[in-house]
């Protein structure tokens, strides 16, 4: 039985779990310390930086350098600097190593990043671009994506859209639609995620860059069938500031996509049970009151999930109404 229990809490923490675990990307510098480590999976949380740690790093990373004269040492330096929010001082640092060595590619990224956070876009652009053409590959491929958004942001557009950042669209309804096929979700997905978690490391709410980002992955995420991932997604694109008829429509589908899995794993467990009362002979009974239970727990999360999707539908026919009055 108490390997049952055990079952028992794993399939509550599965259901109810908000965030997903630690140990996915990380950043170690050139002498081993860790900047951050990541949540693993595709939903984006921002880096989880090691800030307490970061006075003790640049110390080490100094006296590194005067003992190697190491140019990782002091880019590194810069990186932590920029972490910091020191960014005059991460400035002068990296175009005094684009003198000393010039043609970096970690150089011309972390100058972009920080012209960008610096409101210098243009500038911002120019670095991106030499990075990329130094290195095509890097950032998992998805430079290209942080050129559009600092595009967007050099011409002001009013009215930028997922399908100016990403060049592409999943339709208006609310089912997610694409000609994509699974290979470029999944590239696609990789690129979006990559992009939208460096910026939240950076950027809190609100923001309407972030906020589509996180819309496009989350739809691209439901196109693979990964409802609760999705539904986190569009979560954190809400709070970041995207609203509207289609994330609440799409909200909605992954909620039932989540309300699905979880009607289907107790049909199965129901079967299980029906055909164990069916054959009397040589029955495990802790095992029957095992799948018992599990049919209880499971009913009671669809159950749940579905009041939870009514109340939410509700909340929002009457925030709509308040809206439509004044």
């Amino acid at each position: 039985m108490n390997r049952f229990r055990a079952l028992v809490v794993v399939l509550l923490m599965v259901s109810f779990k908000s965030f997903a675990c630690l140990n996915g990307e990380t950043k170690i510098l050139k002498n081993g310390a860790y900047v951050y480590i990541d949540h693993r999976g595709l939903v984006p949380h921002g880096h989880h930086f090691s800030t307490s740690e970061f006075p003790e790093m640049i110390k080490q990373l100094d006296s590194l350098y005067k003992k190697t004269n190491d140019i990782d040492y002091l880019s590194d330096k810069g990186y932590v600097l920029i972490v910091q929010k020191k960014h005059d001082e991460a400035l002068k640092l990296y175009l005094n190593i684009e003198k000393i060595k010039p043609n970096r590619y970690s150089t011309a990224s972390n100058l972009g990043t920080l012209y960008e956070l610096m409101g210098e876009n243009q500038k911002a652009y120019n670095w991106i671009k030499k990075a990329i053409e130094i290195n095509p590959e890097s950032h998992n491929g998805s430079e290209w994506l942080h050129l559009k958004i600092l595009e967007a942001k050099i011409k002001n557009l009013p009215n930028v859209s997922g399908q100016f950042l990403i060049n592409t669209n999943f339709g208006t309804t609310g089912v997610p639609e694409t000609k994509l096929s699974k290979e470029d979700i999944d590239k696609l997905v990789n690129e979006v995620y990559f992009q939208v978690n460096e910026r939240m490391s950076f950027i809190e709410p609100k923001d309407k860059i972030i906020s589509i980002l996180l819309f496009e992955l989350g739809n691209l995420v439901q196109l693979k069938g990964e409802h609760e991932n999705a539904l986190q997604i569009y979560r954190t694109a809400r709070e970041y500031g995207f609203d509207g008829d289609l994330i609440v429509a799409r909200m909605i589908i992954s909620a039932q996509g989540k309300g699905e899995y979880y009607r289907k794993k107790t049909i199965e467990f129901g079967t299980k049970l029906s055909i164990l009362r069916e054959t009397k002979k040589g029955i495990d009974l802790d095992y029957v009151y095992q799948i018992e239970t599990s049919l209880i727990v499971l009913s009671v999360i669809c159950i749940l999930l579905l009041a939870a999707l009514i109340v939410f539908f509700l909340r929002w026919r009457k925030f709509k109404k308040v809206i439509s009055a004044s």
